[in-house]
């Protein structure tokens, strides 16, 4: 055991004897000399611009804080409120129907058909089928079907922006098909 030992030994301090020994001296004239022609390019730094004060010269204006200037926008959001307000009255005013507490996402498409002349969509929720005509509610959002194709119904609801106020939208439920 303790040749081998010696044999490791003497392995290792061979090999650290070969990597000691070597001539750098070429090494370091090239580095001497790539030092020597290198030279850093500096781009100068431009002047920087003078700023002249000017002084403020709308003391005169409207002030923004104005009683009358704030008045006029009150006003003005009044009128947008009772607009607003008008486009969703109707809505709550009236009686609703039975696919209005359902969500569009939980509702299906599964087929449209003609009655009498008239395009009558077939939608199914939780399982059960329902017919639904132009001019019905469907959805949370006071979602009233406008158009029935053969592959959509369109829908107009009434949804409330990130101010708070009310607008028209599009929606539409597309045709499911069967997988299998």
């Amino acid at each position: 055991m303790t040749g081998l030992r010696l044999a490791a030994l003497l392995l290792v301090a061979a090999s650290l004897a070969a990597c000691g020994g070597s001539n750098s001296d070429e090494l370091q004239q090239w580095m001497a000399s790539q030092r020597g022609m290198t030279r850093p390019k500096v781009v100068p730094i431009p002047e920087p611009k003078v700023f002249k004060p000017v002084a403020y010269g709308l003391t005169d204006a409207l002030e923004p804080f104005n009683k009358e200037k704030l008045a006029v926008a009150l006003k003005r959001d009044g009128v947008q409120a009772v607009s607003n307000a008008a486009l969703v009255a109707p809505e709550l005013a009236r009686r609703k129907q039975p696919l209005e507490a359902f969500p569009l996402d939980a509702m299906a498409l599964v087929g449209s058909m003609n009655q009498a002349g008239k395009p009558v969509a077939l939608v199914r929720v939780n399982n059960l089928l329902y017919q639904v005509r132009p001019g019905d509610y469907l959805g949370q959002n006071f979602g009233r079907v406008t158009k029935i194709s053969e592959t959509e119904v369109a829908l107009r609801e009434i949804v409330q922006d990130a101010v708070g106020e009310w607008i028209e939208r599009t929606a539409s439920l597309q045709l499911q098909e069967r997988s299998k």
